[in-house]
C-alpha cells in the first residue's frame, strides 16, 4: 500500500486550486489538507480538491481538456427563470433542458407539476436507457432546500441542500428513486452539476448537501437529506408529494464525500453506494457497492480503496479502477456529456434503484462489460463471477 504524505497532498491541493482559479471556476475549490474521516475512525479523509480537466468521452475513458464555467446548460436550450419560494421545498429553482425538450422555466407555487396532484406513484422497473446519454426528463435545480444539518463553513452554522430533479415528477407513474450526494473537501454541488443533473434527467431525485465537509457534523448530512426527501413524499404542499420511491436510495460522492458515502451506507435507508476516489471500510452495508478509483490518483490512491473493498464481506462489491483517471480529472466541469467514471455511477444507480436489467451485464456475470473494457481494472466479490 502506498502512503500519501501530507506535504504532497497539500502541494496537490494547492496546484488544483490554482488550476481551477485559472479556468474561472465559479464555486467550490480545492480543499485544504486532509480532514478527519467519518465517525468510526476508518482513516482520515484526504482533501477533495479538483482539477480543471474533464473526464473525456465514455467510450474512451480519456481526459478531455477544459476549465470551468460555473453553470452548465443541458442540451435543448434551457431557459432560466427566477425561482421564488415553494412551500415544503423552498429555494431558488433554475430549469434546465432535458433530452428532446426546449428546457424548463423555473416557477413558483406548490403541489405536483403535471398529472393528477396527489396521485400515488408506482414502484417498479424503469424502461432501459443509455446511461451515457441524457435521459428523457427536463430538470430543475432547487437551492437552499431541506434542513440545515452537518458542518457549516469554518465550523459555522449548518447549511441546507441543493436538489436536482425532474421538473415534472408526474410525467411518469413510476416512483422516483433518491440519490444523496457528498462533495469533496471545500467543494459545492455546483462543481458536480453535470453528473448530478445527468442523474436527474434519468428520473432520479438528487439531494446534495451544501456542506464543504460532508463527513463532519452531528449528524453528517447525507442520510438526513434522504430522510427529508422522504418526508416531502408525505407533504401535500411539496412537489415531491407521492412521487418518491421510499423503498430504496443510493449514495455517491467524491473524495471526502466518498468517505461520507461509505459511512452513510451503514444506514438502512441506503440500499446501494458508489463512492468516487474515497472510501472507508463499512461492514454494515444494506446493498451492493461500487468502489471507484483512479490509477493516477496520488491524493487517495487505489490502494486505500482496496482496503475498503477487502473489508466488505456481506454484500456484492466491485472495485473499478479507471486507468486514465486521477483524483479529479474525470469531473465534467463544462458541457453536458458525462465522463466514463460519471457514466458508471449512473449505470450502477439505474441497475440497483430503477431495476434496469439491460445494464446489469455492465457489472455482473463472468463477462461483465467493465471487466472486458481495457480502460478499467476490476475486482469483484459475490457478483456472479
Amino acid at each position: 500500500m502506498r502512503t500519501t504524505h501530507l506535504g504532497s497532498v497539500l502541494l496537490l491541493v494547492a496546484t488544483l486550486s490554482l488550476g481551477l482559479a485559472a479556468c474561472g471556476q465559479s464555486s467550490g475549490g480545492g480543499g485544504a489538507g486532509g480532514t478527519a474521516g467519518p465517525a468510526g475512525g476508518e482513516g482520515g479523509t484526504a482533501s477533495g480538491g479538483t482539477s480543471g480537466g474533464s473526464g473525456g468521452s465514455p467510450s474512451t475513458g480519456g481526459t478531455a481538456s477544459g476549465g470551468t464555467t460555473g453553470e452548465n446548460t443541458a442540451s435543448g436550450g434551457a431557459s432560466t427563470g427566477t425561482g421564488g419560494r415553494r412551500t415544503g421545498s423552498g429555494g431558488t429553482r433554475t430549469g434546465t433542458g432535458g433530452a428532446g425538450t426546449g428546457g424548463a422555466i423555473a416557477d413558483a407555487g406548490s403541489g405536483s407539476e403535471g398529472g393528477s396532484p396527489g396521485t400515488p406513484c408506482t414502484v417498479g422497473a424503469w424502461p432501459a436507457v443509455d446511461p451515457a446519454l441524457a435521459g428523457p426528463y427536463a430538470t430543475v435545480t432547487e437551492t437552499n432546500v431541506g434542513p440545515a444539518v452537518g458542518a457549516g463553513p469554518d465550523g459555522g452554522a449548518p447549511v441546507a441542500f441543493t436538489m436536482f430533479r425532474p421538473k415534472d415528477l408526474a410525467e411518469t407513474e413510476l416512483c422516483h428513486p433518491v440519490v444523496t450526494w457528498g462533495n469533496g473537501t471545500g467543494a459545492t454541488p455546483s462543481m458536480y452539476k453535470t453528473l448530478l443533473n445527468h442523474l436527474a434527467t434519468h428520473g432520479f431525485v438528487v439531494i446534495a448537501s451544501d456542506s464543504l465537509n460532508v463527513a463532519q457534523g452531528n449528524p453528517p448530512p447525507m442520510v438526513p437529506g434522504v430522510a427529508w426527501v422522504y418526508e416531502q413524499n408525505d407533504n401535500p404542499e411539496s412537489p415531491l408529494y407521492r412521487r418518491i420511491d421510499t423503498t430504496r436510495a443510493g449514495a455517491t460522492g467524491h473524495s471526502q464525500g466518498g468517505f461520507a458515502t461509505t459511512a452513510a451506507g451503514g444506514d438502512s435507508k441506503i440500499t446501494t453506494i458508489a463512492p468516487l476516489c474515497g472510501a472507508s471500510t463499512q461492514r454494515n452495508l444494506h446493498g451492493p457497492a461500487l468502489l471507484l478509483c483512479g490509477s493516477n490518483d496520488t491524493t487517495v490512491p487505489c490502494s486505500s480503496i482496496q482496503n475498503a473493498y477487502n473489508g466488505i464481506s456481506n454484500q456484492p462489491v466491485m472495485l473499478a479502477e479507471n486507468l486514465a483517471a486521477d483524483h479529479a480529472n474525470w469531473i465534467t466541469f463544462r458541457g453536458t456529456t458525462p465522463s466514463t467514471m460519471e457514466v458508471a455511477v449512473v449505470a450502477w444507480m439505474r441497475v440497483h434503484l430503477m431495476g434496469d436489467d439491460a445494464l446489469r451485464p455492465w457489472f455482473y456475470g463472468a463477462d461483465c462489460n467493465l471487466c472486458q473494457d481495457p480502460a478499467w481494472e476490476v475486482s469483484r466479490k459475490m457478483m456472479d463471477e
